[in-house]
């Protein structure tokens, strides 16, 4: 592996951390970890003056978050491809793993605004296991890359 190759994965993975931390920050900030508050942030209230979210509304919150989450995805995990654990099964359970959360964490807030506000929990609980998960295949590049000696 290029030195060059090595250390754009470096910078990669430093701004995909500060991206993640980014993220969580805007994340508590504007929604919320609590069920409750996250769900006022949705469909409105009426003691906070805030106002329920409209379909086209979530639509144009998603547009931006589905081409991100994409380009994000394709460019992190395909460095994986390169790594000694491309043929591992973990591998591929945190892949398939991180695409569901993304899927979910864009598309939770239309269940929850047409379905059944119950689905808060998914939206939660997406973010945590996307946001957790990106640090591990970050891990797994820096291992990978560490192993190998610089030229």
């Amino acid at each position: 592996m290029h030195k060059a190759y090595k250390i754009s994965i470096l910078y990669l993975s430093l701004f995909t951390l500060l991206l993640l931390v980014s993220g969580y920050m805007i994340f508590e900030l504007k929604i919320g970890f609590e069920a409750q508050r996250a769900l006022s942030y949705y469909m409105g209230d009426k003691e906070i003056f805030t106002v329920a979210k409209s379909n086209s509304g979530i639509l144009k919150l998603a547009l931006p978050h589905i081409f991100g989450f994409a380009l994000l995805s394709m460019v992190v995990l395909h460095f994986l491809i390169f790594t000694k654990f491309r043929n591992r099964v973990f591998v591929k359970v945190i892949l398939y793993t991180i695409l569901t959360a993304q899927f979910f964490e864009i598309f939770s807030p239309f269940l929850i605004i047409n379905i059944s506000e119950i689905f808060i929990y998914l939206k939660i609980l997406s973010f945590f296991i996307y946001i957790g998960l990106i640090p591990i295949v970050l891990y797994l590049l820096f291992d990978s890359i560490a192993q190998i000696k610089f030229r």
